[in-house]
């Protein structure tokens, strides 16, 4: 608190009335400092857990399916020991098998979005279909849907494998 120190009963000459020395004592300002500062630490949000936004629609009722055409569509079964098997459009046959490396999965990604954006004249138009098999693990879909992000692709869909591509990639596996 602030306090006025006498001057020690000696007198001044002159007309002026008798000067008094303040001091100010600070001691509780720092208190009400670290009080506020303890304040907003306890309120602050340093840091929010950020999280992969997916919009999962409701299908119970959905008859019609759209149409893809197969140019746009680049379809991944996820499988056992880390490995992608891919195909372009519906033909299964030329299946072929990748790793999630930067040369692998990301590479694919990027040559189909380059070859429809020379067909279509736009790479968002690119669809990958993401179809992991009953072997793939959770670590290879959340790094499937990484690189979706990574490479900027619009528009991705994950859906269950149909039996015709778990016989061709099981039958792939044995070779």
């Amino acid at each position: 608190m602030a306090e006025i120190q006498p001057n020690n009963g000696q007198k001044k000459k002159g007309t002026k009335g008798k000067k008094l020395s303040t001091r100010v004592d600070l001691t509780p300002m720092v208190d009400l400092g670290f009080l506020l500062i303890t304040f907003f630490i306890f309120t602050t949000t340093l840091s929010s857990q950020t999280a992969m936004k997916l919009v999962i629609p409701d299908d119970r009722g959905i008859v019609d399916r759209t149409p893809v055409p197969e140019g746009k569509t680049l379809n991944l079964l996820l499988s056992a020991k880390d490995r992608i098997y891919y195909y372009e459009g519906e033909n299964v046959s030329q299946m072929q098998d990748a790793d999630y490396s930067r040369d692998g999965l990301r590479q694919i990604i990027l040559a189909k979005k380059k070859t429809v954006a020379a067909h279509y004249g736009n790479d968002a138009e690119t669809i990958v279909l993401i179809k992991p098999t009953d072997e793939a693990s959770y670590k290879n879909i959340i790094d499937a849907l990484d690189e979706m992000k990574i490479n900027d692709v619009k528009k991705f869909v994950l859906m269950d494998a149909t039996d015709n591509e778990r016989a061709v990639v099981s039958k792939k596996q044995t070779l």
